[in-house]
């Protein structure tokens, strides 16, 4: 259900940032990013829990932007058929009702 992995990430950043505190923007803009989003492979990343590596940056022409390779530990969630998930039900309907357990919404069947 959650799981702790190793991710890469190419991250982009405007020239004003540049200066003594580029890898705390870094890192900020890569948890205003990741945090929150949905992977249909990893799932539903929960919080970015260390940055390995910020590597080198190449400068994009004309722009002045500069990408930087960045590997990073999260928590994901992801959920498995089988499993038992402690949800809150949102709505109930003839047809059954609706639930949430975290970021995700399920819904149950009467039939």
């Amino acid at each position: 259900m959650f799981f702790h992995i190793s991710l890469e990430r190419n991250m982009q950043l405007h020239p004003r940032h540049f200066g003594p505190h580029l890898r705390e923007k870094l890192v900020a803009k890569l948890m205003k990013d990741v945090e929150g989003t949905c992977s249909g492979r990893h799932g539903f990343v929960v919080a970015i829990t260390s940055v390995e590596d910020i590597g080198k940056g190449l400068i994009r022409e004309g722009t002045g932007f500069v990408t930087f390779p960045v590997k990073y530990q999260c928590v994901v969630f992801r959920p498995f058929k089988g499993e038992i998930l402690e949800a809150v039900v949102t709505m109930v309907n003839k047809m059954g009702f609706f639930a949430e357990a975290g970021p995700v919404q399920i819904f149950v069947s009467n039939h």
